[in-house]
């Protein structure tokens, strides 16, 4: 399944490359849960958002009434459709550096190992695939904020699979802008 999906994430990348382009690319610093960003722009409003960083988790147990937590590398993709810029526009809105709202597929891996904290499990690699709503604002101080959320498919190395949320607030700084 996971093959499929970089096979389709890879034809989609092809086709809206050759169109013109008002997303623009971005490189962006993460201070919430530090991580580096870029955001490369594929199509008149669509993009392909990577980054390399951090990821929290948390666990709470009934049965023990313990909670664990943990903080992981991580790397995430996601293929962002930007929707609502004309609506933006017409509000006389920013859509520049990308700020609007999206729908966007994503793909997450991270270590089964934390950096810190004691929520320990007990595989070595961990994944999310599916879809998340966003939105993305960048102001003029070149703040950064960004907000996705969604639901898919969870699996690790041992073949476990399970029905994943997806909650991650970015709050950072974006460095540069970066000619298409």
């Amino acid at each position: 399944m996971f093959k499929k999906i970089v096979l389709i994430s890879f034809g989609v990348f092809i086709c809206n490359y050759s169109y013109s382009q008002s997303t623009e690319n971005q490189f962006s610093l993460n201070i919430l849960m530090p991580s580096a960003e870029y955001e490369l722009a594929l199509g008149q409003n669509t993009s392909l958002d990577t980054s390399l960083g951090l990821g929290f988790a948390y666990h709470y147990s009934d049965f023990s009434d313990e909670s664990e937590y943990g903080v992981y590398p991580n790397l995430k993709a996601q293929y962002r459709w930007y929707y609502n810029f004309a609506k933006r526009l017409d509000k006389g809105k920013k859509v520049s550096e990308n700020s609007g709202n999206y729908v966007a597929g994503v793909v997450l891996l991270s270590s089964g190992e934390p950096l810190f904290g004691d929520m320990e499990l007990r595989n070595d690699l961990s994944g999310f695939v599916g879809p998340a709503w966003g939105l993305q604002r960048v102001y003029n101080s070149n703040f950064k904020l960004n907000l996705n959320l969604g639901i898919g498919y969870g699996f690790n190395d041992h073949g476990d699979g399970y029905v994943s949320p997806l909650l991650d607030l970015q709050l950072g700084f974006k460095l540069g802008k970066y000619l298409n």
